[in-house]
């Protein structure tokens, strides 16, 4: 039975209750955050120096590592906090904005992998039209669209979830603040709201998703088409790369957040976490820019410049 006492804070589990493991993980979790936003920088940075990068790709690339950048700063410094200092505790207005702020920006990213998918296919399916279609006031509003339909499908639901009673008890078995583990503390019931962002995470998911794979499959379909071996070779190679970043990205996410009925947390779905808050973030900016050839020749002049 759960007491009545009024919940003024969290405790947040984390991925381990070892502290040899814990410091192993807060080592490379450094890392991984170091190089994550690194590769971020360097790809918004090249973008506004190189008059090269002024095309509507990169331009969809600054803003998804804009939007990378934010995102795992929400989530890896509060982790990695805990696991140096052993304060697992966090307050309720903290991980409340926490849960809205990974829950906007992560709609958003899918949103931007829908959009940077259409803007693929148009550039290889299309490349006479491209320039026309995809002008700098379309490519406006696709961004725009993006955080208004991430804002509008989100931000309902977490204030919801914000304006429910907790009052006990108050342990999270995660590394951040989720809605699951947050419908399993509340005190009152939460079969409405579950299925509510049920089927909101579907309509991102699924729907993203969607668009991402019938553009990607044209993509397919335009590659088999080109005459020459060699630059079907580096046109499949490039794609393939995506791809391997989108299964990782949304079968994790899938997996995670579209299971009817899930309340709470297990240890599988902290490791499944990982790979969509952590794993899928480090590879983003080196699959999607910096291994681009364009991008790699900007580098290599702004270092140029620098020396």
């Amino acid at each position: 039975m759960k007491n009545q006492t009024t919940v003024v804070e969290f405790i947040i589990l984390g991925l381990s209750n070892n502290h040899h493991v814990n410091i192993i993980l807060s080592v490379v979790l450094l890392d991984v955050f170091l190089l994550t936003v690194m590769g971020n920088i360097i790809i918004v940075t090249l973008y506004q120096v190189d008059h090269r990068l002024q095309t509507p790709m990169y331009f969809f690339l600054r803003n998804f590592a804009v939007l990378e950048i934010c995102f795992t700063s929400v989530i890896t410094p509060r982790f990695l906090y805990s696991l140096l200092t052993a304060r697992k505790s966090i307050s309720l207005p903290g991980c409340f904005l926490q849960l809205l702020l990974v829950f906007f920006l992560g709609a958003s990213m899918f949103c931007h992998e829908a959009v940077m998918s259409f803007d693929r296919y148009m550039a290889i399916c299309h490349p006479l039209r491209y320039g026309t279609i995809m002008n700098g006031r379309v490519c406006f509003q696709l961004v725009l669209s993006c955080c208004v339909m991430s804002f509008l499908i989100t931000v309902p639901p977490t204030f919801m979830v914000v304006l429910l009673p907790f009052c006990g008890p108050n342990v999270i078995n995660h590394f951040y603040c989720d809605t699951a583990v947050l419908l399993q503390l509340s005190c009152v019931d939460t079969g409405h709201l579950e299925v509510m962002i049920f089927f909101l995470a579907t309509v991102i998911l699924l729907g993203t998703l969607t668009v991402t794979i019938v553009s990607y499959g044209c993509i397919i379909s335009t590659i088999m088409r080109i005459p020459s071996t060699t630059g079907r070779k580096k046109v499949f190679s490039t794609c393939s790369a995506h791809l391997l970043v989108v299964v990782i990205l949304y079968s994790s996410s899938i997996f995670r957040y579209l299971r009817p009925g899930q309340r709470g947390v297990q240890d599988f779905d902290k490791v499944v976490s990982l790979l969509y808050c952590v794993v899928v973030p480090l590879f983003n900016p080196y699959i999607y820019a910096l291994r681009n050839e364009q991008m790699k020749e900007a580098l290599k002049d702004a270092c140029g410049r620098i020396s």
